[in-house]
């Protein structure tokens, strides 16, 4: 395993972007894709694209957000991703259809963007914010969103953190979602933040900044309110407060949670190489943190136990030090919020 994350590392610095367009900390526009004629077509956001004729429309001002990190340095990704679109579909299919759904991923490679928008289940319900890697920061790893395309996509951007060392950026999402405030008010969005913060504990440590700039943005007057989820990497003391620094709230602990309670709250390292659980034990990564008019009305983990299938691809990942050939070292984090009136 050792040697596999050293080659990962390696790659990243030869896919390194000489060249960005945009300017590092300042939100950067994009398009989002819709499923059209057969075809991903890039789309301005404020187009309302609306669903399907006869699908059950969204509830008033509540979604469903999954925020999963699909280990880019495993073997087999293609599979593996697969699998964790499968995983997600079946959760969606129990939960109320009139529930909106979103998804984060963390850690997606180029290929798996590729199997990501050919998966039939993403082209018949989702809108998608990536095709390829141009707006990632990073030349070979990044994030992507999947918006329940019964949802009207205002606005679509990034913002390239100038403080790291890793390319690691905030995906940014604008939703019109309705809400029981009068309709003579001008409605203002509600506000998505797809984010994977800065690993390790290295000095001086750049998650603080990053979430600070996000928080900046959640914040906005011009918003409704503000959810951001991802793997925020937190195995710091400093990162248990970095949520209360920004005056955000953190869905787990807003619902009881304990920060020190493992067997409830904890995301990373049950499914990590054993060496690396042994080494560094367990602890809480994945968040659902939020601000403004919303309440968070669940909170729980998912994931457990999704493994690989092909027996000779088992047998690899199992040879590279892991107790089950499990598709990510995560597990992800859902949310359910309803959007408040003004």
């Amino acid at each position: 395993m050792d040697e596999l994350v050293k080659q990962s590392i390696a790659i990243v610095e030869q896919r390194k972007k000489a060249a960005v367009p945009w300017v590092p900390d300042e939100p950067h526009n994009q398009p989002y894709y819709r499923w059209l004629d057969g075809e991903w077509q890039a789309t301005k956001p404020g187009v309302d694209s609306g669903g399907a004729a006869g699908e059950p429309k969204p509830a008033p001002g509540r979604l469903a957000l999954y925020s999963w990190n699909i280990d880019f340095m495993l073997p087999y990704g293609d599979p593996r991703m697969l699998a964790a679109i499968r995983h997600l579909e079946q959760l969606g299919s129990a939960q109320a259809s009139d529930i909106p759904i979103i998804i984060f991923f963390n850690e997606c490679l180029e290929s798996d963007l590729k199997v990501i928008t050919s998966d039939a289940y993403v082209r018949e319900r989702f809108h998608v914010t990536d095709l390829s890697r141009q707006y990632w920061q990073s030349g070979h790893y990044g994030t992507t969103t999947l918006v329940d395309k019964r949802l009207a996509i205002q606005a679509c951007f990034r913002i390239h953190y100038s403080k790291t060392r890793m390319e690691r950026d905030g995906l940014f999402v604008d939703l019109k979602l309705g809400t029981t405030q009068p309709q003579k008010q001008k409605q203002k969005p509600l506000r998505l933040c797809n984010t994977h913060l800065e690993s390790l504990a290295l000095d001086p440590p750049f998650r603080p900044p990053q979430l600070a700039l996000c928080a900046r943005h959640m914040h906005s007057p011009d918003v409704h309110a503000s959810i951001l989820a991802g793997d925020l990497n937190a195995i710091q003391d400093f990162d248990k407060h970095l949520h209360s620094d920004n005056e955000l709230m953190d869905a787990y602990l807003e619902l009881g949670g304990s920060e020190d309670e493992a067997e409830a709250g904890h995301t990373w390292g049950q499914q990590a190489a054993t060496a690396q659980r042994e080494r560094f034990g367990t602890c809480r990564m994945d968040k659902v943190l939020f601000c403004g008019k919303v309440t968070c009305q669940s909170f729980e983990r998912f994931g457990v136990d999704v493994q690989i299938q092909d027996e000779r691809e088992r047998e690899e990942i199992v040879r590279l030090g892991f107790d089950k050939p499990w598709i990510t070292d995560h597990l992800g984090v859902k949310a359910i919020f309803s959007v408040d009136a003004e």
